[in-house]
């Protein structure tokens, strides 16, 4: 039997992403793929990305944090669950108990560190560490010329021109002349598969509305299409930084709200700025996880 029936849980969102936070600190557990499958198909605790946090392991780190996607896949990143994981930390009444004080944070992910400052009650910069546009740090399954533009193929065609991007984890992004008609649902799932990302990818659909606004729809690895991704927005704005299409103070306005993306000159890091929103606390059945598949 899992040992998670009963845990507690928080069911958050970060602009509509979808959220749990679940502290596995001072345990040895450690969540099961098909644990997490069971988790996000139950309407009660169904999440986009679930955020389990675990004892640091280093005094200056708060947490070492997993990060869990609906299909039971490990993400390197997620701006909008570490917006709530930061909240949780500081404000829940049993999670903040282990919380040092003070306004800042530092956890640890597969894919570094992140720091997190608090803005307000329900506010928070998360700074993503810098952006890598190399073919291997993306990573790409050969070289391009220019990560920038180019193109992959599909059967008889090619789909193009891309932009690829790492924010620890990876993203393609599309340029288009309208999000409402991009063909996310069928270019989505075939993009995040394609070859070329030998890590599969986030796919991103942006559309420009003026040198610092873009309205931006994206299908997530190991999701699908949600409502808010803060990785894909960092990833969308500092590609159209370097395509010389933006500044680097940029507003992203996706489906579920805004975020305010700042690629810091002075170190090359980017900084995400958004709100989040507590919904409930709930305990996992233990019931759930006898269908485990």
């Amino acid at each position: 039997m899992s040992r998670l029936g009963h845990m507690r849980y928080l069911k958050m969102n970060g602009l509509g992403n979808e959220i749990v936070v679940l502290d596995l600190r001072g345990s040895d557990i450690v969540v099961a793929a098909d644990e997490a499958r069971a988790i996000a198909a139950d309407s009660s605790s169904a999440f986009d990305q679930m955020m389990v946090l675990h004892d640091a392991g280093e005094e200056k780190v708060d947490a070492f944090m997993r990060i869990y996607n609906t299909d039971g896949s490990e993400a390197e990143g997620c701006g909008n669950g570490t917006r709530c994981v930061a909240w949780a930390m500081m404000s829940d009444p049993e999670m903040s108990s282990r919380f040092k004080g003070g306004t800042s944070l530092l956890l640890r992910t597969s894919a570094g560190p992140l720091t997190c400052e608090r803005r307000g009650e329900f506010t928070f910069t998360v700074d993503m560490g810098e952006p890598r546009f190399g073919w291997r740090e993306i990573p790409l399954r050969g070289e391009v010329a220019d990560t920038g533009a180019f193109g992959i193929a599909f059967e008889s065609h090619e789909l193009g021109p891309i932009s690829a991007v790492s924010m620890g984890n990876p993203h393609a992004i599309f340029q288009v002349e309208n999000v409402a008609d991009c063909g996310i649902d069928t270019l989505g799932p075939l993009v995040e598969r394609h070859p070329m990302f030998p890590q599969r990818t986030n796919v991103s659909f942006a559309e420009f509305l003026s040198d610092d606004h873009i309205r931006l729809r994206v299908w997530e690895r190991g999701v699908g299409e949600t409502r808010a991704c803060g990785t894909a927005a960092c990833a969308v704005a500092v590609n159209a930084c370097r395509l010389g299409l933006s500044g680097r103070e940029v507003k992203i306005s996706l489906p579920g709200g805004d975020l305010a993306i700042d690629w810091r000159s002075s170190d090359n890091h980017v900084l995400m700025t958004g709100p989040v929103e507590l919904e409930r606390e709930g305990r996992f059945a233990s019931e759930l996880f006898t269908r485990r598949d």
